[in-house]
């Protein structure tokens, strides 16, 4: 079965670069000028999605797509829309779709360094991003072991993301916690069960939990490490210290 499952993620690999391959082969004939504003307004009125950015990508002739529901690609003509991964097999396999993804993460996670929670360790070594509810059984075991993370030298930084959706109850528990005269405690205590006093300010907790949704977040914890790749679900100190160590090379 696992041999069976292996060669047909293999099959879907090489189907998506051939199709990806051909279509790039085509446009780099043309080699057309592209007005990537009036493209990026005409297929966000098609598709009634917002797009954020476009940009080249590997693959000449496709255009990547930065949108409200993550990464996708088009043809520099907009008449084709792909959701695909586009994988360079020049020298072995390397996922190109992937290393979009790290930076598209690192970029939005940035724009949060001033609004997430943050539990520094005094000898830093690794900084990862958290996706994070406080009901959540599996965050609440990460939160038990921040001393231990600490102490590894990673410093955790909670973004919020509420699993019921903006405007539920754990939504405005998480606008209480982010919003407390001291978030770290407030979430420490909110993790281990106990009532937070309610509070209002201006907050980004629907702006993380968005951009966690942009970038395919549905579950948590949800761990972005400093080189942009995932984690997703929960790790025991050690583990996650292995998991940094290795993406750092």
């Amino acid at each position: 079965m696992t041999q069976f499952n292996s060669l047909r993620r293999l099959t879907a690999l090489l189907s998506t670069f051939v199709l990806l391959l051909g279509m790039g082969s085509q446009a780099a004939a043309q080699a057309s000028d592209v007005n990537k504003d009036a493209l990026a307004q005409s297929l966000s009125e098609k598709l009634q999605l917002r797009i954020d950015t476009i940009a080249d990508s590997a693959v000449p002739g496709l255009l990547e797509l930065y949108t409200e529901r993550g990464l996708f690609y088009a043809s520099e003509d907009g008449n084709y829309f792909l959701q695909a991964r586009v994988y360079n097999v020049e020298n072995g396999v390397v996922d190109v779709t992937e290393n979009s993804l790290k930076q598209m993460r690192l970029d939005g996670i940035d724009k949060f360094k001033d609004s997430a929670i943050e539990f520094k360790a005094k000898n830093e070594k690794y900084v990862v991003n958290v996706f994070t509810d406080a009901t959540c059984g599996y965050c609440r075991k990460l939160h038990n072991e921040m001393d231990q993370l600490n102490e590894l030298g990673i410093t955790v930084r909670y973004l919020a993301f509420p699993r019921a959706g903006i405007n539920s109850g754990v939504y405005q528990d998480a606008v209480s916690i982010w919003c407390s005269k001291n978030p770290q405690d407030a979430i420490t205590k909110a993790k281990a069960g106990e009532q937070v006093a309610s509070a209002t300010c201006e907050n980004a907790v629907a702006e993380q939990y968005n951009f966690g949704k942009q970038i395919g977040v549905n579950g948590t914890p949800n761990i972005v490490l400093p080189d942009g790749s995932v984690v997703p679900g929960y790790q025991p100190a050690k583990a996650l210290q292995m998991a940094l160590e290795q993406a750092a090379g």
